[in-house]
C-alpha cells in the first residue's frame, strides 16, 4: 500500500487559465496550504532538459538524435512529452469554470500569441548562430513549427475541456468514461480524418526548385514521381503534399530530417553529400510539424488531458498509478503492434502507431516520476528538473532558440568572429 504524502491531492492544484499554466512561463505565489503537483514541474523539465542535450548532442551521437524517417529513437519523445503534459496540465487549468464565452475567448487569444511566437522564432526571423543579421522574407517565412503545433493541440484540447465534458459526477471509472464520452468521441474523429487522409488521398507527381549554388541566382527544377496513394516514404506521402498545397512549398522547412537517410547521405545516418543515385526528393522542403502530422498530434493531448483528468476524480495513490500503468500498457502494445503489422513509427508523420508508443511512454514515466516525487517524497534529488519545469517556456526560448547565444554574439571585439562564443567553441 502506497502511504500519502500530505498535499498530493487535485486541490494542490492552482486554477491559472491560460496556457502560462500549461506550459508554466512562472509559478505564481499559492496559499499557504496548497502546492503544487511537483512530479508533473520534474517531468516537464526532465523534457525540457532532454531537449536541450538532443539539439546540443544530437549531432555527434546519432543514437540520440532524430530518427531520419521511419524508427524512433530518444529525440523522438520529446514533443510527445511536451504535449501530453500540457494535456495533463489543462485539466487543472479548466477544472472550475465561470463562464465558458470568456474561457474560451481567452484559450482564442493565448494560442494566437503561441503561433505569433513561433513564427518569429522558428519562421527565419533569427539567421543563427554566427550571423548578426536578421529579418525574413514574408513570402517565404517557415509558417508551422513547434509552438505552432503545441498552440493548436492546446486549442483544441482547451474547447473539448471548456464544452464537451458532462456535468454529472465521477464516482468510478465508468462514470468518468461517460463524463467525457465527447473527449474521446473528437479523438476518435481526428484519428479517423488523418488516416483517411494519410492512406486515401492520391499523390501526384511534382516539381520544386533548388538554387545552384555555382550559378549564381539560377535555380533547378526537380522532378518527383509519385502518382501513388497510401504511400509514407519521405517523397509520396499526403502529409508532404497537404503542406505543399495547403501553406505553400516556400513556407515549409528547408532541412529535412530525411536528408539523412541511407538514401539521401553518404554520411548515414549523419548529414553528408548526395550519394550519385540519390531520388530527387532529398532536397525538398518538408516541415516536421506540418498541418496533418499536427492534427494527429493534437490526439496525445487529449490523451494527457485524460490522466489529468484521473488525478482530478480519483484521490488515492495506488487508483490513480494504476489506470495510469494500465492504460500506458495498453497504448504502447496498441503501438507496437500497428508497427508490426506495417504502421511504422514514424515522427515526421505523427503516425497512429507513434502516438500510441510515445503517450505510453509519457504515462509510463509521468507514473515512475510521480510515484517518487509525490507518493515517496523524493523531492530534493529532481530540485532541478522542478526548476527548469516551472520555467519550460522561458527555457525554451531563451537556450533551445539559442536566444541567450545571439545576445552574447552580438558583442565582439573588433570582428564578429572575436566574441566570447567563438572562443568557447560554441557556433564554430
Amino acid at each position: 500500500m502506497y502511504e500519502p504524502i500530505k498535499g498530493t491531492d487535485d486541490h494542490q492544484w492552482h486554477d491559472k487559465k491560460d496556457i502560462e499554466s500549461a506550459l508554466q512561463i512562472s509559478r505564481p505565489s499559492l496559499p499557504p496550504d496548497k502546492e503544487r503537483l511537483v512530479s508533473l514541474d520534474v517531468f516537464r523539465g526532465l523534457t525540457v532538459a532532454l531537449m536541450i542535450l538532443v539539439d546540443d548532442v544530437g549531432g555527434i551521437f546519432p543514437a540520440i538524435n532524430h530518427s531520419p524517417w521511419d524508427g524512433v529513437t530518444i529525440a523522438d519523445f520529446v514533443m510527445p512529452f511536451f504535449l501530453f503534459i500540457v494535456g495533463v496540465s489543462l485539466a487543472f487549468a479548466y477544472k472550475n469554470l465561470s463562464c465558458r464565452f470568456t474561457a474560451t475567448r481567452k484559450a482564442l487569444f493565448r494560442s494566437l500569441k503561441l503561433l505569433l511566437l513561433g513564427l518569429f522564432l522558428q519562421g527565419g526571423f533569427i539567421h543563427g548562430l554566427n550571423n548578426l543579421t536578421y529579418g525574413v522574407d514574408v513570402d517565404k517565412i517557415r509558417l508551422m513549427g513547434i509552438l505552432q503545433r503545441i498552440a493548436i493541440a492546446y486549442l483544441v484540447a482547451a474547447l473539448c475541456e471548456i464544452w464537451l465534458k458532462g456535468n454529472h459526477n465521477v464516482s468510478s471509472e465508468l462514470s468518468m468514461i461517460k463524463k467525457y464520452r465527447f473527449h474521446w468521441v473528437v479523438a476518435f474523429v481526428i484519428t479517423t480524418i488523418y488516416l483517411y487522409l494519410l492512406y486515401g488521398l492520391y499523390v501526384p507527381n511534382w516539381e520544386y526548385q533548388i538554387s545552384t549554388e555555382d550559378q549564381g541566382s539560377t535555380f533547378l527544377n526537380l522532378k518527383v514521381k509519385c502518382g501513388v496513394r497510401g504511400d509514407t516514404g519521405p517523397g509520396c506521402n499526403a502529409v508532404g503534399m497537404i503542406d505543399r498545397k495547403l501553406l505553400g512549398i516556400q513556407h515549409l522547412y528547408r532541412k529535412p530530417v530525411y536528408a539523412r537517410t541511407k538514401q539521401c547521405s553518404i554520411n548515414y545516418p549523419n548529414n553528408g553529400p548526395l550519394p550519385p543515385d540519390a531520388p530527387s526528393w532529398c532536397q525538398a522542403p518538408f516541415d516536421p510539424e506540418g498541418l496533418l502530422s499536427s492534427l494527429m498530434a493534437t490526439v496525445t493531448c487529449l490523451v494527457g488531458l485524460h490522466y489529468g483528468h484521473i488525478i482530478i476524480h480519483f484521490k488515492d495513490h495506488k487508483k490513480r498509478l494504476n489506470q495510469w500503468i494500465l492504460r500506458s500498457f495498453c497504448l504502447l502494445m496498441l503501438g507496437l503492434a500497428l508497427d508490426l503489422f506495417g504502421m511504422h513509427l514514424n515522427k515526421p508523420l505523427y503516425t497512429l502507431s507513434y502516438m500510441c508508443v510515445t503517450a505510453g511512454a509519457s504515462g509510463f514515466l509521468l507514473s515512475a516520476i510521480y510515484l517518487m516525487v509525490d507518493v515517496y517524497g523524493y523531492k530534493r534529488a529532481s530540485l532541478v528538473f522542478e526548476w527548469m519545469g516551472i520555467h519550460a517556456l522561458t527555457i525554451y526560448v531563451l537556450i533551445a532558440c539559442n536566444l541567450v547565444f545571439l545576445i552574447i554574439h552580438g558583442f565582439y571585439w573588433k570582428k564578429p568572429i572575436n566574441n566570447l562564443l567563438h572562443l568557447i567553441g560554441i557556433g564554430k
